[in-house]
Formats: C-alpha cells, structure tokens, sequence
C-alpha cells in the first residue's frame, strides 16, 4: 500500500531551467498537475523534495522560494489539487552565505529532508515512493528506505505517477 508520493521540484514538477526563483520562469511538466490531483483523489500525500542550493549561493532567498511555492499551490487550487508539504534544503557546501554554506543531512543524496517528512506526516517509509530526474534523488529514496525511487526521465508525468501506483497498489 502507498499512502505517500515525494515528488523532486525541478525538472519532475516544473521544466527545468536552471536555478528557479522566478514565477515568470516557471513551467509545468506535461500531466504534473494531474498527477498532483491523482494523488489528493487517492487519498496519497503529495509532498515536494527539493535541493535549493541557490539560497547558499546568494542567488535567491528563502522567501523567493516560498513565493514560488505558494504560486504552484494557487495554481494546483484551479485544479482543485494540492501539495501537501513542501521540505527544501537551502544549503551548499559551496555557497557563499555563511549561515548555508555547509554539508547538511538534508541536501539530497541524504535522506534528510524525506525523513523529516515522514517524521511530520507519520509515514512509513515502505509505503511511500518518489519521483525524481537525477541520482541525488534515487539515492535520497534508497537512503530514507522508501518502497521505490522512480527515475522520470520526462514525458507525461500523470502518465508514470498512475502506473507506478497501480503497479505498488
């Protein structure tokens, strides 16, 4: 039984673009915001999972990121859709704000940040799976002990989401 789906942010949800902050720059994937309502209509939490080290860097703030978050959820809401939760690591080891420039748990490959939403939402790990574009964040999934870390190499995201929980259901 699944009762959670993480989904990456850039380049599962949104068209990858580089670093996001801007709402002007942001573009769904095909059939992500009807995968985000297949989840609500399943009774599945939806909870995004997503590296933003471009706070460290100094290219964008937190509150750009919470503007951008709240954006997707208006617009999930004409769909009648929604996330549940966002989890974002503003951290790089690179960066060159202080108070984020250093190795976390929460920056994927760690699991951090998919931990801390099970801890939050009460989720097994075994029950939940996620959808990601890059190693990080199969490597996060097997670290958290999720039921599956799903590459999405593109395509119709509604598409992959429906027939990997038929398949785990």
């Amino acid at each position: 039984m699944i009762r959670a789906i993480f989904f990456d942010r850039d380049g599962v949800l949104n068209e990858e673009v580089g670093y996001l902050w801007e709402i002007e720059k942001f573009k769904w994937v095909d059939g992500a915001r009807e995968a985000i309502k297949f989840c609500n209509e399943r009774g599945l939490l939806a909870i995004v999972v997503t590296n933003q080290g471009g706070i460290a860097r100094g290219l964008y703030m937190a509150r750009e990121v919470d503007a951008l978050h709240n954006f997707m959820q208006k617009s999930l809401s004409e769909l009648g859709a929604h996330i549940d939760a966002f989890y974002y690591c503003p951290h790089h080891p690179e960066g060159i704000v202080e108070e984020f420039s250093v190795a976390c748990e929460c920056r994927k490959p760690k699991p951090g940040l998919i931990l801390r939403a099970c801890q939050d939402f009460k989720i097994n790990p075994s029950e939940a799976i996620l959808f990601g574009d890059s190693d990080r964040d199969i490597k996060a999934a097997e670290a958290a002990g999720l039921r599956a870390g799903i590459f999405f190499a593109g395509g119709n995201l509604l598409e992959v989401v429906r027939h990997h929980v038929e398949k785990a259901s």
